[in-house]
C-alpha cells in the first residue's frame, strides 16, 4: 500500500513557491525536513504557517492550516478563493517610497476596515516584496511597522505562482486559530508539523512580532503540552524550534535532530549566518 508521501511523488507537484517571504522560513532546509517527515499519515496539519514553504512543498491532498496573524490568514483564503482578482489589484502597485509608506500606513487609518480582503491580501504581499528585508513585525497595536526596502525591481505580480498555490490550497481548511485549537479536529494518524515563532538566541534575535500578542516563554510551554497530548492520542508530530537549553530540556523524552540553518531575517547582523536549530519529533 503506496504511503502519503509515495503518492504525493507520483503525481505531478505543482511548481511552487511560497507567496511570502517569512522570518524563520524552511526553504533551505527543506530537504532536511522531508527526511525526517513519517511516511505515511492521514491529515496534515500545520497550525504556524507562515510563509509554508513545508507545505506547499509537500503539497498534501487533505490538509488544515492555522495561525493567528489575521492578515496572512486572510491572505491564504484570499488565494484559495480569488487569485484572479487578487492578481488584478496587484498590478495597482508602485514601486517608490512615498507609494510604500502611504500603503504601509494604511492601517492607522479607520477607513482601512473598510477595505475588502481582497485589497488587504494585495497590501500584505506589496509589503512583504518592497519592505526591507521582507520582514513581517507589527507593533503593540497591530500595526506593519517595517521601513521601505528600497529595492529596484521587486516582483510585486508572481501570476503563475498565485494561480499553482490557489490549486493546492483548495483541498486545505484555512482557519484564524491559536495553535492550541487543533486538538479539536486532530484524530488519531493525523500528523502535525509545528513551526513556532522560536524561543530568541538573544535579545536582537527575537522576531516574535507576527501578531501584536507575540509569542513568550509560557507559550513554548504550552506548546509542548499541545505535543505532549498529540503524542497520547496518536497523532505524530515534528517541531523545529532554536537549539537553546531550555527547548532540548523541555523536548528530552522525544527524538532531537540538529540541524545548520542560515538565519537572514535579523535585524541585527550580527545574528544573521549559519546556526544550528533543532527538529524534534515523537515516532
Amino acid at each position: 500500500m503506496p504511503t502519503v508521501l509515495e503518492k504525493n511523488n507520483c503525481k505531478e507537484k505543482l511548481k511552487v513557491h511560497p507567496i511570502v517571504k517569512w522570518a524563520g522560513g524552511k526553504r533551505q532546509i527543506i530537504s532536511v525536513i522531508k527526511e525526517n517527515l513519517p511516511t505515511q499519515f492521514n491529515r496534515y496539519f500545520e497550525p504556524f504557517i507562515g510563509g509554508g514553504a513545508v507545505f506547499f512543498e509537500i503539497q498534501p491532498e487533505n490538509a488544515y492550516i492555522s495561525d493567528t496573524n489575521e492578515e496572512l490568514i486572510n491572505l491564504y483564503l484570499v488565494v484559495k478563493n480569488n487569485p484572479e482578482e487578487l492578481i488584478t489589484d496587484l498590478h495597482k502597485h508602485k514601486n517608490s517610497k512615498e507609494y510604500f509608506l502611504k500603503i504601509r500606513n494604511a492601517d492607522r487609518d479607520d477607513n482601512y476596515k473598510e477595505w475588502s480582503n481582497i485589497q488587504k491580501a494585495s497590501r500584505f504581499i506589496y509589503l512583504n516584496r518592497t519592505c526591507f528585508n521582507g520582514l513581517y513585525r507589527v507593533n503593540s497595536k497591530g500595526q506593519f511597522n517595517v521601513p521601505f526596502g528600497n529595492y529596484s525591481n521587486p516582483k510585486i505580480v508572481d501570476e503563475k505562482n498565485i494561480l499553482n498555490c490557489s490549486e493546492i490550497l483548495q483541498s486545505t481548511e484555512i482557519r484564524c486559530a491559536n495553535f492550541t485549537e487543533i486538538l479539536e479536529h486532530i484524530k488519531k494518524g493525523d500528523f502535525v508539523y509545528f513551526d513556532p515563532p522560536y524561543l530568541p538566541l538573544n535579545k536582537s534575535s527575537n522576531f516574535t512580532s507576527y501578531t501584536k500578542e507575540g509569542f513568550d516563554i509560557g507559550m513554548q510551554f504550552r506548546l509542548k503540552a499541545v505535543c505532549d497530548e498529540l503524542d497520547k492520542k496518536g497523532v505524530k508530530f515534528l517541531l523545529s524550534n532554536s537549539d537553546t537549553e531550555v527547548i532540548n530540556g523541555l523536548y528530552a523524552s522525544y527524538n532531537i535532530k540538529k540541524v545548520f540553518a542560515s538565519r537572514n531575517i535579523n535585524s541585527n547582523s550580527n545574528g544573521r549566518g549559519k546556526i544550528t536549530e533543532v527538529l524534534i519529533r515523537n515516532y
